[in-house]
């Protein structure tokens, strides 16, 4: 039986921490919810930053919410020609030696020394849907998506959590060239 799991594109967006929203925004700021994202506890906000790099601007990118303790901030391949950087391929959180910009908000304006990423395309899954799909946390496994433009992702990380809802994500230039959409149905196939 296939083992068919929804997909979700991803598209530009940082995460900040909470020195760099007071410096952002002001003292004692606190991010305001524009609408909650299928991860439990996750949520786009009303904020927006612009992300000045050595030869262009991403202006408007969204916050996401809630803060985290480290800024990141993750685009496609193409956002990073505008900018003008070279970002790795990397799991979240996996900052160490990737590019840094600057992010101009409404109060300030924060200096990163790194933390530029390409998000490695993954999945998040509740233990109970790792159980079923039979694998594990950390495991890499390839996706199989139809249509016209069908194709085999690689080395998709698994991320298992009891907090998980169960959705593979991709950027915005993945998504594109597979011709999927938010919501489409792809295939999990272990490696």
């Amino acid at each position: 039986m296939k083992k068919m799991l929804p997909i979700a594109m991803s598209n530009r967006h940082i995460h900040l921490s909470e020195k760099d929203i007071e410096v952002l925004y002001g003292e004692g700021y606190q991010l305001t919810k524009f609408k909650d994202l299928s991860q439990p506890g996750q949520y786009a906000t009303n904020e927006k930053v612009d992300v000045v790099g050595p030869k262009g601007i991403l202006k408007g990118v969204r916050v996401l919410g809630p803060a985290r303790k480290q800024t990141q901030i993750e685009i496609s391949l193409t956002d990073s020609f505008v900018l003008g950087i070279k970002p790795p391929v990397r799991d979240s959180g996996d900052l160490a030696g990737s590019p840094g910009v600057k992010i101009v908000g409404p109060k300030g304006e924060v200096e990163l020394a790194e933390g530029v990423i390409i998000a490695s395309r993954h999945i998040h899954m509740h233990t109970d849907d790792a159980a079923d799909f039979q694998v594990k946390d950390n495991e890499r496994v390839m996706i199989k998506t139809s249509g016209e433009r069908g194709l085999i992702f690689n080395n998709v990380l698994v991320r298992v959590h009891p907090s998980y809802g169960l959705e593979m994500h991709v950027d915005i230039d993945e998504g594109n060239a597979a011709g999927l959409k938010n919501g489409d149905m792809v295939e999990l196939i272990k490696e």
